[in-house]
């Protein structure tokens, strides 16, 4: 198997993990896919309880941080850069959270898991979505819209910024990754052009 074969499948394996349905059922009981959104990430989980989502959070990024740490790590001594081994862990444990083989593939949408994968390959970039994502947040009121518009400029600003080690494989990743995140969040798009998504405060009444 070549590395980078038993790197999407160990990343996707990695960001499968669904610790939100977990943590949810081993502290409360209960089935987080039958509350609120039905989503499994930190946002949903939240709703039940504000510390079983920040852990949720954090677990969430670690999936997708840690199989691209050692990407980066085994990448030096097998793969010349090892960039595109990096950016192929990314890619791969976004998509293994947005579709868990656990969950029958449904599973979360991936900001979290987005965030940890390309944090260590690209922070400058990273540093503007999470900047874009608090500034939509606080001026709109809407976790979606700030979690939308903080995945379509990813990619643009790492660009940018040369935030993408000049290798055309690891853009095409991000905006992939990017891509996913926006599609999973179709129904969001949709309440937010009916304008009925909840706002940030009504979601945490």
């Amino acid at each position: 198997m070549t590395p980078y074969l038993l790197t999407a499948a160990l990343s996707y394996l990695s960001g499968s993990i669904p610790f939100g349905y977990l943590l949810v059922r081993i502290f409360r009981g209960e089935d987080i896919r039958r509350s609120g959104s039905g989503n499994i990430g930190a946002t949903n989980v939240s709703r039940k309880s504000p510390a079983l989502g920040m852990a949720t959070l954090v677990l969430d990024a670690l999936k997708g941080f840690v199989p691209v740490a050692m990407a980066l790590s085994v990448g030096r001594r097998s793969v010349d850069p090892p960039y595109v081994l990096a950016a192929t862990a990314a890619f791969f444990a976004i998509l293994g959270h947005i579709f868990p083989v656990w969950l029958k593939f449904r599973g979360g949408k991936g900001v979290a898991t987005g965030l940890g994968s390309w944090v260590g390959l690209a922070p400058k970039g990273v540093l503007v979505m999470v900047i874009v994502f608090v500034v939509m947040v606080a001026v709109f009121r809407y976790i979606s819209l700030g979690s939308i518009t903080a995945a379509a400029i990813f990619p643009a600003a790492a660009r940018l910024l040369h935030d993408y080690h000049d290798r055309p494989p690891v853009l095409g990743f991000m905006a992939a990754s990017s891509l996913l995140i926006i599609v999973k969040h179709h129904p969001n798009i949709r309440r937010l052009l009916a304008r009925t998504e909840n706002k940030f405060r009504q979601a945490h009444r």
